[in-house]
């Protein structure tokens, strides 16, 4: 009766993911607040039955009652997430905040699956950054002055960094932070978020050519200290981040390709110069010749991919145990493995939804500086998820990052709910922005300000006559 149980679990929790995903896009397509308040408030439904069915189904496999406990506390946070940014902040973004509790809720399954130990401490930094998310959007809206700090965010982001390459302890060729009190900080995760502010302060103050060198060299510094610590997927990460904002705000190709050009020659001679590199390229290229020598990690990989197919192997019918650092580097390997490729796809729309979220900030917002923020961390959150899928599927060469709000690791989930705030924050400006345009326009007309329900019911008569089809006169 369990296998039988087992094995229709996968299906219908294949069904909720899909049908979760396809209304984070179709919630785009919605006019009416009453329509999207109700495609929001389903999600919730299909996230909570989704977790119920998951955490059944390990209950019964493992017959653990503390299974059924840190089920209760999942829920709970997860409630108090969704009830608490709906009482701080009603004008905040609910598609973005339902797609960080269904992140953090398929990651918690997924690493409760593989150690409950690590799912636990999880839980405890989940927790502490919903405590920190929660403050991150006030401090966005009331203080005026972050665009005039530039030299203050790239001085703190070169000394921690430089403080790791000194002092980090070495993990698997890479050193990447410290250990304190059995919990590990990764300070590279934090500095990627002070790149993005730092960028967007200096390129806010001036995009002419001298200020763009100096913006470029002190850039140029957070990334060369990291490759010296061989943190090679937080170099690449800062690099794009910074080709993509400079970029837009000085509309110069020849700035890009220049870095482009300049990138590229930097990785041949990264690769020639650090043996760490050039195992990890020897695996992409063929891991199954270099098995014994580094490619054991992305062959397992690829065996759970494919051992897992579209509809998956079910929760603990697979071994995603045998795959080294399952619970961080390579959790999606694990995900298709027992939840299948078609959970694993909806995944991956899921952080594209997110990534859609941040872009319709940056380009709705007015404020150059917060612009530039929005860009900043949308594509340095979607080209980390880029990273790590693409290297477990063997589609780039692995760079050891991990998957935001999935992967196992404290640093890594604080800096992530730290960056769904700010990007809440800027939602909450964005909004701040149209309500005094409006206000503006109404006492130009010389009337006083409409009142928000009027202002609500004016909106869905105007989207009621655009819908109207215009009758040609004859």
């Amino acid at each position: 009766m369990v296998n039988i149980i087992v094995e229709l679990s996968k299906y219908v929790i294949i069904l909720l993911m899909s049908i979760y995903t396809f209304s984070c896009f179709s919630v785009f397509a919605k006019v009416y607040e009453e329509d999207k308040k109700g495609i929001l408030i389903r999600q919730n439904v299909l996230m909570f039955l989704m977790q119920f069915t998951a955490y059944g189904v390990m209950y019964l496999q493992t017959k653990k009652q503390e299974l059924l406990y840190f089920y209760g506390a999942q829920v709970l946070l997860l409630i108090a997430v969704l009830v608490l940014y709906r009482i701080f902040y009603p004008k905040a973004s609910r598609l973005v905040v339902n797609n960080m509790c269904m992140l953090l809720s398929i990651g918690f399954i997924m690493i409760t699956r593989l150690s409950y130990a690590k799912a636990v401490k999880q839980f405890i930094f989940a927790a502490l950054g919903l405590v920190i998310g929660l403050i991150v959007p006030v401090l966005i809206r009331k203080l005026q002055f972050l665009k005039d700090w530039a030299y203050i965010y790239a001085g703190i982001g070169i000394l921690a960094l430089g403080a790791v390459a000194v002092l980090g302890q070495l993990s698997d060729g890479a050193k990447l932070g410290f250990t304190i009190g059995g919990f590990g900080i990764q300070p590279s995760e934090f500095v990627k978020i002070l790149f993005v502010f730092y960028v967007a302060a200096s390129l806010n103050q001036s995009t002419e050519f001298k200020n763009v060198v100096v913006t470029t060299a002190v850039a140029a510094m957070h990334v060369l200290i990291l490759v010296l610590s061989t943190d090679l997927g937080a170099a690449l990460i800062m690099f794009v981040v910074y080709l993509v904002m400079l970029y837009v705000a000085t509309s110069q190709p020849l700035y890009a390709l220049a870095g482009i050009g300049a990138g590229s020659a930097a990785a041949v001679l990264a690769f020639h110069l650090f043996y760490h590199i050039q195992v990890r390229v020897m695996a992409w290229k063929d891991p199954f010749a270099s098995y014994s020598e580094g490619g054991y990690q992305v062959a397992q990989s690829l065996f759970a991919i494919g051992t897992g197919s579209w509809f998956g192997m079910g929760l603990y019918q697979g071994l995603p145990d045998s795959i080294p650092v399952a619970a961080e580097d390579f959790i999606f390997s694990a995900i298709s493995e027992e939840m299948g490729l078609i959970f694993a796809l909806c995944l991956i729309l899921v952080c594209v939804s997110c990534y859609v979220m941040f872009l319709n900030i940056a380009m709705a917002i007015r404020n150059r500086f917060y612009k530039l923020i929005a860009l900043g961390l949308g594509t340095c959150y979607i080209f980390q998820v880029f990273l790590t899928i693409g290297g477990v599927t063997k589609f780039i060469p692995s760079t050891g990052v991990t998957l935001p709000l999935v992967s196992y690791g404290g640093s890594s989930m604080l800096s992530t709910m730290i960056m769904f705030g700010i990007i809440q924050g800027l939602y909450i400006l964005r909004e701040d922005e149209e309500e005094n345009i409006e206000k503006r326009r109404e006492l130009r007309r010389g009337r006083q300000p409409e009142t928000a329900p009027r202002k609500k019911q004016r909106r869905r008569e105007k989207a009621a006559f655009e819908e109207v089809p215009k009758q040609r006169v004859r």
